[in-house]
């Protein structure tokens, strides 16, 4: 709309998307199911590994001690003193880099790890992110997501498609309505592991969850990569 160009408005959400959205999500992410469903995804993590949307490090108790380092990437600095809290009662060293997950800083195969958890709904291009995954990860590493999606069910899916964009503004840039599986396999990703769950306690237009595991391509001979030349599936992403 013409008024979001308001300068009023502008400082407005500018605001909002500094100090009450995130101080908002920091409450509601740190609830009890949150906390259980970071803890089992992030259960078998260890050596150098690579969080895509570090938001407000809520993951960070969640890490085991086997961590050696970890990497974090976000274009938001977000709630600069509790993150710093955070970060310095950590048991591992951690790098926090302000960018998108669309060009990571990163040589090919650094990371035994990379972790998401609640963040391609917001990325601009997440394929392009997730092609970046492939490249970092290391040949034996593992891509682990949680992440929320569009629904099975198609009533459900309906009204995610027709309020995602409001949620867009109210989540900062969140979208309720991607198929988080297909943007994994879009990118080249070998997805090895997926299932979907309703959250307890998430409104169902926000609570199907996609929770699993991807590892990067196989090498593979010119005649594989003939038999396997088809076109992306379609409907992968949100509006």
């Amino acid at each position: 709309m013409r008024r979001a160009n308001h300068p009023v408005l502008q400082r407005a959400m500018g605001f909002y998307s500094d100090h009450i959205f995130p101080r908002l999500m920091d409450w509601l992410m740190a609830t009890e199911e949150f906390r259980r469903l970071r803890s089992e995804l992030l259960a078998p993590v260890h050596g150098e590994v690579l969080e895509l949307g570090f938001g407000t490090g809520l993951n960070l108790r969640h890490y085991p001690p086997r961590v050696a380092r970890l990497h974090t990437v976000d274009p938001c600095r977000l709630l600069p003193r509790r993150v710093a809290g955070r970060i310095a009662a950590a048991p591992f060293p951690v790098r926090f880099d302000q960018r998108s997950a669309e060009t990571l800083p990163y040589g090919d195969r650094s990371f035994d790890f990379v972790v998401s958890t609640w963040t391609l709904c917001t990325i601009a291009d997440p394929v392009k992110a997730l092609r970046e995954v492939g490249r970092v990860l290391k040949p034996e590493g593992y891509f682990l997501f949680l992440e929320h999606g569009l629904s099975d069910d198609p009533n459900i899916a309906a009204w995610q498609h027709r309020l995602n964009p409001i949620q867009n503004v109210i989540g900062c840039g969140c979208n309720l309505n991607r198929r988080i599986d297909r943007l994994i396999q879009q990118s080249g990703l070998r997805l090895l592991h997926e299932e979907r769950f309703e959250m307890e306690g998430v409104p169902r237009i926000a609570g199907t969850m996609y929770r699993g595991r991807a590892a990067g391509q196989l090498p593979c001979t010119k005649e594989d990569s003939l038999s396997t030349d088809r076109k992306p599936a379609e409907g992968a992403g949100g509006s």
